[in-house]
C-alpha cells in the first residue's frame, strides 16, 4: 500500500465493519434499492414511434408478446417501457397525471398488468421539469414528485425514465435526488433511469440516486451518432458497476438505418461497456437477422456478467479500438473494433488484458461461434466499422482471480491510483498487524502466485493460510522501487479439488504489499 494511505478520492472505499467485508466508493454509495444488479435489458418505443399514432396500447401489448413468443424474455429481456406522450396535457382536479384515453383506453395500470401477466416488468417516462420534452406540452413531475412517484406505484411501474426537459435551471442533482426519495416513499422497487444527457457529468454524482444515468445525448439511427455514444462512454469504466450504469442511450438495431455488420459493433460495444439493452426497433418489423443480433446469447452475457465491469480500451490508434472486459470466471472479453472506412487488421495479446499465463489461451469468437487456440497473439481482419467479439479463456494455464473480487479487512480499500495494475484495481490493505486480503478460488491446484508493488523501502511479510489454516508462514514481499512497480511473489502447494479460502495476512504494522491478483496454476496433466 502507499505510505501514506489515501482517505479519499475515486478509489476510495467504505467499510462494512461488522461483517469485515469492503466495497469501492462507487459500490458502497451506489443506490440502495436492490435493483438492477446487472444492466437492464428490454424495449423502449421511442426510436421508432416517437409520438406517431401508432404508439399505444395495441403496439406495447404486441411488444409483450413478442418478447414472449419470439424468445427475447427466456434470454433475458425483461423491461416493457413506454416513453413520452402516453398522458394528457393537463392534469385532472387532483393534479394527477391522466393517461390519454385515445391512446390508451384501458389505462396504465391495466397495461401495466398485461405485461406483469407475461412475466415481465413495465415501465414509464416523465421529465424533471414543469413539462416532458414533447412540444405538445405534456406535464412532467418538477414539484409533483411524490404524487407522480405514488401514482406511478399504484399503477405498478417497475421502472421510471426520468427526463430533462423543461427544468426551470433548477440543479440537475436537486431534481433528480427528489424523484430518487419520492420513488423510495412510494411503497414499490422502482428502478430509476437518470435521463440528464450528461450535462453536468452525472457519473460523478449520480450513482447514489439512480440505477443508471445517460451520460450522451440521444442517439439516431446511423453510424455516425451510435460510433460518437460509444466514444463519449468508453473512458467512463469506472464510475459503472452492479446497480448504477453508465447509459449511452438505447439501441437502434433493427431500425434499418444501419448495416448489420455496424448492428453487430452497436450491439457488441454495448454489451462490452455493460450497457443498458434496451431494445429501440419495432420488434414487429425487426428482420430475422436484426433477431438474431438481439438474441446472442454469448454478446448478452457479456452485458450481463455478475461480476459488472464495464470493459476499458487497451489500446485506440487512429479509429482501431481494442476493448478488454474482465469477466466473472476470469475470462477475459476482447473486441477489435474498426471504426474506419477501411479493412484493416487490429490485434492484441492475452498478457495485455491481465488474464495470467498459460501456455495457450482458446478464443471464441461471439458471431461466428467459431473457436480457435492462440499462444498469446489475438489479432483479426475487421471490416470496416464491424467489431471482432472474443472470450478469451486461459487453457491450461493458471486462473487469475482479480483484486477487485477479494474480500478485504477493515480499513482496506480498492485503489486504482499506482498504474500498471491488472483489471480494474488493487487491493491496499490496512497499515496494520493482522489486516488482510482473502480470495475464493478453485482447485485442484500446485501453485499460488501474487501481484503485488511494494514501494516501500522494507519488505512487507505476511502469512498465507488456506481455508483458515496457515502454510506458508512470513512470507517476504520485497519492494519493488516504486508502487507503480509490479512483481510476483509464488508459492507451492497442493491445493485439492474444490472450493478454497486462500488468505494474506500482515505480520507487521505496515500491512501487506498492494496485492493486485492471485494466480492460480493447476496441477500438470
Amino acid at each position: 500500500m502507499s505510505f501514506l494511505r489515501r482517505i479519499a478520492g475515486a478509489g476510495a472505499a467504505l467499510v462494512l465493519a461488522a461483517s469485515g467485508l469492503v466495497l469501492s466508493q462507487s459500490e458502497a454509495l451506489a443506490l440502495e434499492n436492490g435493483l438492477l444488479r446487472t444492466p437492464p435489458m428490454g424495449f423502449n418505443n421511442w426510436n421508432s414511434t416517437q409520438c406517431k399514432a401508432d404508439f399505444n396500447e395495441t403496439m406495447i401489448k404486441g411488444i409483450a408478446d413478442i418478447f414472449v413468443a419470439k424468445g427475447l424474455k427466456d434470454v433475458g429481456y425483461t423491461y416493457v417501457n413506454i416513453d413520452d406522450c402516453w398522458a394528457l396535457p393537463d392534469r385532472d382536479a387532483k393534479g394527477n397525471l391522466v393517461p390519454d384515453p385515445v391512446r390508451f383506453p384501458h389505462g396504465i395500470k391495466a397495461l401495466a398488468d398485461y405485461v406483469h401477466g407475461k412475466g415481465l416488468k413495465f415501465g414509464i417516462y416523465t421529465s424533471a421539469g414543469t413539462h416532458t420534452c414533447n412540444k405538445a406540452g405534456f406535464p412532467g413531475a418538477l414539484g409533483h414528485e411524490q404524487q407522480d412517484a405514488n401514482l406511478f406505484a399504484s399503477w405498478g411501474v417497475d421502472y421510471l425514465k426520468y427526463d430533462n426537459c423543461n427544468n426551470q435551471g433548477v440543479d440537475a442533482q436537486q431534481r433528480y435526488k427528489a424523484m430518487r426519495d419520492a420513488l423510495a416513499k412510494s411503497g414499490r422497487p422502482i428502478a430509476y433511469s437518470i435521463c440528464e444527457w450528461g450535462q453536468s457529468k452525472p457519473w460523478t454524482w449520480a450513482a447514489p440516486v439512480g440505477n443508471l444515468w445517460r451520460t450522451t445525448g440521444d442517439i439516431s439511427d446511423k453510424w455516425s451518432s451510435m460510433i460518437s455514444k460509444a466514444q463519449a462512454n468508453r473512458g467512463l469504466a469506472q464510475y459503472a458497476g452492479p446497480g448504477h450504469w453508465n447509459d449511452p442511450d438505447m439501441l437502434e438495431v433493427g431500425n434499418g438505418g444501419m448495416t448489420a455488420a455496424e448492428y453487430r459493433t452497436h450491439f457488441g460495444l454495448w454489451a462490452m461497456m455493460a450497457a443498458p439493452l434496451l431494445i429501440g426497433s419495432d420488434l414487429r418489423k425487426v428482420s430475422a437477422d436484426n433477431f438474431d443480433i438481439l438474441k446472442n446469447t454469448d454478446v448478452i452475457a457479456l452485458d450481463q456478467d455478475p461480476l459488472g465491469k464495464q470493459a476499458t480500451v487497451l489500446s485506440a490508434n487512429g479509429g482501431l479500438v481494442v476493448y478488454s472486459k474482465v469477466l466473472a470466471n476470469g475470462d477475459r472479453a476482447v473486441a477489435l473494433s474498426n471504426e474506419t472506412a477501411a479493412t484493416a487488421t487490429i490485434s492484441t495479446t492475452a498478457s495485455a488484458t491481465g488474464i495470467g499465463s498459460a501456455p495457450s489461451y482458446t478464443l471464441k469468437d461471439l458471431w461466428s461461434k467459431a473457436v480457435r487456440s492462440t499462444s498469446g497473439a489475438i489479432s483479426a481482419s475487421v471490416p470496416s466499422h464491424a467489431t471482432v467479439l472474443y472470450r478469451v479463456s486461459a487453457a491450461g494455464g493458471a486462473t487469475r482471480y482479480e483484486a477487485e473480487s477479494a474480500t478485504l479487512s477493515a480499513g482496506g480499500t480498492v485503489d486504482a491510483n499506482h498504474a500498471g495494475f491488472s483489471g480494474t484495481g488493487f487491493a491496499n490493505a490496512a497499515n496494520a498487524v493482522g489486516s488482510y486480503v482473502e480470495w475464493r478460488v478453485t482447485g485442484p491446484a500446485s501453485a499460488l502466485t501474487f501481484g503485488y508493488a511494494n514501494g516501500s523501502t522494507a519488505a512487507r511479510p505476511v502469512d498465507i493460510a488456506v481455508d483458515g489454516t496457515v502454510t506458508a508462514a512470513g512470507v517476504a514481499f520485497p519492494p519493488t522501487g516504486a508502487w507503480t512497480t509490479w512483481s510476483t511473489v509464488t508459492r507451492q502447494l497442493s491445493l485439492p479439488a474444490g472450493s478454497h479460502t486462500v488468505r494474506v495476512t500482515a505480520t507487521t504494522a505496515d500491512g501487506p504489499a498492494n496485492l493486485d491478483y492471485l494466480d492460480v496454476t493447476p496441477l500438470a496433466s
